[in-house]
């Protein structure tokens, strides 16, 4: 096991990583582990400094396995979230009842007399996901919050550093659940700080210690240009420089920006960065299918099959060999495509990722994802501590599948022009207004639906596009963003006045969650 401060005991909540998240933000080394690699590594009796148990997707009642393994060392601090308090109530003797009248979304929560979290007011909202609840508390706790239902909503052990929480302090729909973690690491498990950007960097580069610096064999670097594969490919130069090759796959799912960005990268920096035109090839696998699954499943084989004849071309033209597999992988592309231990794990599937899963073993080469563990604002420290330029750190955010998966519906020519069009526009009324460092992501979605529009004094009958803009902190939760009337009405009368074939604009008001950022 690695040396980090605070371990998470995965039990398969989708906010699990984002306990992670927070956790570093607040100074200190974490990392999340499966329940089976935490008590292989209790029975050695190797500890971490603190232990936060994760809130999970089943019911308390369905679980047979046997944790008392976790409480076992009675002066290890130990938070746990939903799941994890219930587990707590359990193995101490208080009541866990079935929920019949479960707590979802906002609740107002109230700290108990007695009790101060710094930061914190006595009462706030809070984002509860769940029916099951300790009902009786457990004896040596004390109640340290309830919710504006009367339930249970913290407890606080007499004697021993534990804490449990029923509501989820890690996800942004809390407020002040930064707060109440900080002050578990600070006041209940007496943490120092020993995480920076700079740790970040030394941490990340550790993904590199496999390579053997004496071989010939070079890195394969799958560049989009954004910065979670630009920030690798640093890392990479820095770890083993001159050994790193940078494809870039033009798939003709990209906006007009990219191609300007792609440009300066080959002129401003020192990476070796081979642009491989595969435009017709994508759009003829991709004709006739309307499945989003299906669509990036597709996006990614061919992904491979551009990369896998482009290595052979590269490799005899060159006489070199590539042995490693350069991924910009992050932790939501990990969490939201497989549960980050294994197909039995217990996370489930959102959606599917191009570059999570596949390619080492289509192309026989072995993976190097030093950005694994990390969120994309992590990324974006990441690349300041090595000198990236801001402006190239802070782009916003572009999947894979790229215009693939923001035409809804079938994919041709038209209908990537119309995306590619509207989110040109977009993309420089935010730059115009001053707006686009304000938000997380923007973009435009074309729906296969036809309104009735006026345009010339006569009667259209065309699509509509979605403009999309959410702020965001890591990607795994987003609220949309809030711009000016204005500005939105400018946006609309450009995209419905240049883009043919367009005659209505709509917003997207939908937080992340219940819906995902991306509409498909």
């Amino acid at each position: 096991m690695e040396k980090k401060k605070v371990w998470i005991a995965d039990f398969g909540s989708q906010y699990t990583q984002l306990i992670t998240r927070k956790v570093r933000e607040l100074g200190y080394s974490c990392r999340l582990y499966s329940i089976d690699e935490v008590e292989a590594s209790f029975k050695k009796q190797i500890y971490p400094e603190a232990l936060i148990l994760s809130g999970g997707p089943h019911s308390i009642f369905e679980d047979e396995r046997d944790y008392s393994f976790l409480f076992e060392k009675k002066d290890l601090p130990l938070l746990g979230i939903c799941y994890g308090m219930q587990l707590i109530g359990q193995h101490f003797g208080g009541k866990v009842e079935r929920g019949l009248q479960g707590e979802y979304g906002h609740s107002n929560v109230e700290i108990q007399e007695g009790f101060d979290i710094p930061g914190c007011p006595k009462s706030f909202s809070a984002w509860m996901s769940h029916s099951d609840h300790v009902s009786e508390v457990p004896e040596g706790f004390a109640v340290l919050m309830e919710s504006q239902n009367n339930f249970i909503a913290g407890l606080h052990h007499k004697k021993y550093p534990i804490m449990a929480l029923q509501f989820h302090p890690e996800v942004e729909h809390t407020a002040f659940g930064l707060k109440v973690l900080d002050s578990f690491l600070k006041k209940t498990a007496w943490l120092t700080p020993d995480w920076s950007s700079q740790a970040m960097v030394e941490d990340a580069l550790q993904a590199f210690n496999k390579v053997d610096k004496a071989s010939k064999d070079r890195i394969l670097c799958a560049f989009s240009g954004g910065v979670d594969s630009l920030v690798a490919a640093c890392l990479a130069e820095k770890a083993l420089p001159g050994k790193v090759s940078c494809f870039f796959v033009d798939n003709g799912l990209l906006r007009p920006q990219d191609y300007g960005h792609m440009e300066t990268l080959q002129k401003e920096t020192t990476l070796d960065i081979q642009i491989i035109d595969a435009k017709d090839f994508f759009l003829s696998n991709l004709s006739g299918v309307n499945d989003p699954e299906e669509k990036r499943k597709i996006i990614g084989r061919t992904f491979i099959e551009v990369f896998e004849k482009k290595v052979h071309e590269y490799e005899n033209e060159k006489g070199i060999h590539f042995r490693y597999l350069l991924q910009g992988t992050l932790y939501p592309d990990i969490i939201e495509s497989i549960s980050p231990h294994g197909k039995d794990g217990p996370s489930v599937t959102i959606k599917s990722h191009h570059n999570v899963g596949g390619l080492p073993e289509k192309m026989n080469l072995d993976l190097i994802e030093p950005l694994s563990s990390l969120f994309k604002d992590e990324v974006r420290l990441i690349g300041e501590e090595l000198g990236v330029k801001r402006e190239w750190t802070h782009r916003h955010p572009f999947p894979g599948p790229g215009i693939g998966i923001r035409v809804l519906g079938e994919l041709d020519a038209d209908s990537i022009k119309k995306v590619q069009h509207s989110d040109q526009i977009l993309f420089e009324e935010l730059k115009n207004e001053n707006l686009y460092t304000s938000v997380w992501q923007a973009f435009t979605v074309l729906l296969p639906v036809f309104t009735v529009g006026v345009k010339g004094d006569q009667r259209a009958y065309e699509q509509v596009i979605c403009l999309r803009i959410v702020n965001s902190s890591d990607g795994m939760t987003a609220v949309w963003s809030d711009l000016p009337s204005g500005f939105l009405r400018k946006v609309s009368n450009r995209i419905t006045n240049e883009v043919p074939g367009i005659t209505r604009v709509v917003y997207d008001v939908t937080s992340k969650p219940p819906g995902t950022i991306e509409w498909e």
